[in-house]
């Protein structure tokens, strides 16, 4: 059973940083692309950046320049760093993975990220 766990996120300054981790555990497949979605109050989950298994990347244009996604296939991890955070990056950020095999999207809990001053 593949389960995903996310750490990092927590209350943080506008301009400053903050570093999301998320694992990914059981059976892992070869194949899959893996990356973080934030959801904010009242509004729909969006994808925030992914990154396929070769190490190809996607950004929302929102983010682009600020955040930088990467995954270590070895250890089945991947980690979103955020830099000049700004208020509107407020929101619950999901790791998410798609298995490419099974055609079978994975979630982890969810991590509250918080951008006030």
């Amino acid at each position: 059973q593949v389960q995903v766990v996310e750490s990092g996120g927590g209350l943080v300054q506008p301009g400053g940083s903050l570093r999301l981790s998320c694992t990914v555990s059981g059976s892992t497949p070869s194949r899959t692309d893996m990356g973080w979605y934030r959801q904010a109050p009242g509004d729909e989950r969006e994808l925030v950046a992914d990154i396929t298994s070769g190490g190809t990347t996607n950004y929302a244009s929102s983010v682009k320049g600020r955040f930088t996604i990467s995954r270590d296939n070895a250890k089945n991890t991947v980690s979103l760093q955020m830099n000049s955070l700004k208020a509107e990056d407020t929101a619950v950020y999901y790791c998410h993975m798609f298995d490419y095999h099974y055609n079978t999207h994975y979630w982890g809990q969810g991590a509250q990220v918080t951008v006030s001053s």
